[in-house]
């Protein structure tokens, strides 16, 4: 394996076509990863000596961004964005090292880590001054046209708007990523003028300057020129998007895991699945999810941070921060917020939102309710439409519910409170006082009827018609017709 010296990654663009107002182009995302971040993980893989990045426009961001993703990168500012050949200059103006560099643009995320490999090496093994990575496109607007000499290497590169109109029906186009000898390049680049449409220096005018030397300059057409597409706006940052989906999908397929339909499942490339998971459509995973084996995601479910036992069934649910312990059941429609633990056996079920909850095995929470700061012991049951009510206005507070425990539907626990092991709550209670172990808490008002209230305060209502209707055809010793004294109601 060939050593390689430096990389040099040019992310000083402006990106202007991407038409936003403040985020910088190469920290768009694609498969849960800035470009950038995606190229740099490509060079990373090949063990250089220094990485390089060249930043220009919304320095400060692109610059906080590199040292979350890439600390030991070197980052060098180009105050006057003067061209790709004036970036290379500066990032190599404090340095005399010796060797091999590669140049890449920081805005191509399909590029891969074997293909610079093959690249660098190739031209390790040839003791080419230069290496070029091209690739033929049925396309080619917008790239510089590779000029070939007659023996087959590379006599120039023109961009495209310098370019003549039979240099314009080339096909095959630069990819912007090269592989120099150093002390080569170092020579040749103070020898680039600006004498173009752009008035900027190109890095590409070392070609010619390389080839006058005497140097040998190669290209190397990749066959595969999906790689090494850019992204300039935001159709092609979707195009790129695709492409990645799907190489990331077929990973997945070939390593045993069932997508019933690729093209609506979305995979971050940090996502990890084991073989005989199934994702079903409109499933998006993202960020550190893993999916264990025979879990069954989706359809129509988004995780974020995610841990999935084995076994466990996500339907049509949105989950941050959650670990879903083994054979759980969630959904469908629920929300699952950070701090969120499910054992095994448990189930959050439809219409249900937790934060901060702790299920522990075999306890359920079957739907319309909402669990926030708190911790259920095994075999516990929570009611429909039961509330934790765990904010005061200014602080969280925390319940504890024990073993086997029974809420009754439309409780409200109103935390702090402690409920003991096998206690009940009766249906529609406030509970706001601990309830021991084997207890009932009932905490709601005696109910009052007041008979005749809707025939004399609605009496045109179709209410009060239905009412007197069903008095008419109640035996007068019903108990329906007196108050619960036995007396009439005034």
């Amino acid at each position: 394996m060939s050593r390689l010296d430096y990389v040099i990654v040019l992310a000083a663009g402006e990106g202007a076509r991407m038409k936003s107002v403040s985020t910088p182009k190469v920290m768009h995302t694609i498969a849960g990863r800035s470009l950038i971040s995606h190229v740099l993980s490509a060079v990373e893989k090949l063990s250089p000596t220094q990485i390089r990045v060249v930043v220009g426009a919304n320095r400060e961001q692109v610059e906080s961004h590199l040292q979350e993703i890439a600390p030991t990168a070197v980052s060098i500012f180009q105050e006057r964005r003067g061209g790709t050949g004036h970036a290379v200059q500066i990032a190599l103006a404090d340095t005399s090292a010796t060797g091999t560099v590669l140049i890449v643009a920081g805005d191509t995320p399909l590029l891969s880590s074997q293909t610079l490999r093959q690249v660098v090496d190739a031209h390790t093994k040839g003791g080419f001054a230069a290496t070029v990575l091209t690739a033929e496109l049925p396309d080619p607007t917008g790239y510089g046209r590779i000029i070939r000499a007659d023996d087959g290497e590379l006599l120039r590169i023109v961009e495209e708007r310098d370019a003549a109109e039979f240099e314009r029906d080339i096909e095959e186009i630069n990819s912007g990523v090269y592989v120099f000898d150093l002390a080569k390049l170092r020579s040749a680049i103070s020898k680039i003028t600006d004498s173009n449409s752009q008035h900027e220096l190109y890095l590409t005018d070392v070609v010619q300057i390389l080839r006058k030397a005497g140097e040998r300059v190669v290209p190397i057409l990749t066959p595969d020129f999906v790689e090494i597409l850019g992204v300039n706006d935001r159709v092609q940052l979707a195009e790129c998007a695709a492409i990645m989906r799907d190489q990331i999908n077929d990973l997945h397929m070939r390593a045993g895991v069932t997508l019933i339909d690729p093209t609506t499942t979305w995979i971050d490339a940090s996502v990890t699945l084991a073989a005989d998971a199934v994702i079903h459509p409109g499933t998006a995973l993202s960020g550190t999810t893993s999916i264990a084996t025979e879990a069954v995601i989706g359809p129509r479910t988004t995780l974020i941070d995610c841990e999935v036992l084995a076994g466990a069934k996500v339907i049509e649910s949105y989950c941050r921060g959650a670990v879903i312990g083994e054979n759980a059941s969630v959904g469908p429609f629920t929300y699952l917020r950070p701090g969120t633990v499910l054992g095994s056996e448990t189930r959050a079920g439809s219409f249900v939102e937790m934060k901060n909850a702790q299920l522990g095995f075999g306890s359920k929470a079957p739907h319309l309710s909402y669990l926030g700061d708190v911790t259920i012991g095994e075999g516990s049951n929570i009611g429909a439409a039961t509330i934790f009510a765990n904010y005061d206005g200014e602080n969280k507070h925390h319940t504890e519910i024990g073993d086997h425990v029974r809420i009754g539907s439309d409780s409200v626990i109103v935390a702090p409170v402690s409920i003991g092991d096998g206690a009940y709550t009766a249906a529609g209670s406030v509970i706001t006082e601990d309830v021991p172990a084997g207890a009932i808490g009932v905490g709601r008002a005696k109910q009052r009827n007041v008979l005749g209230w809707v025939m004399r305060r609605r009496p045109d209502s179709l209410s009060a018609r239905a009412a007197a209707q069903s008095e008419s055809e109640t035996p007068a010793n019903s108990p329906t017709s007196t108050s619960e004294k036995g007396k009439p109601t005034p």
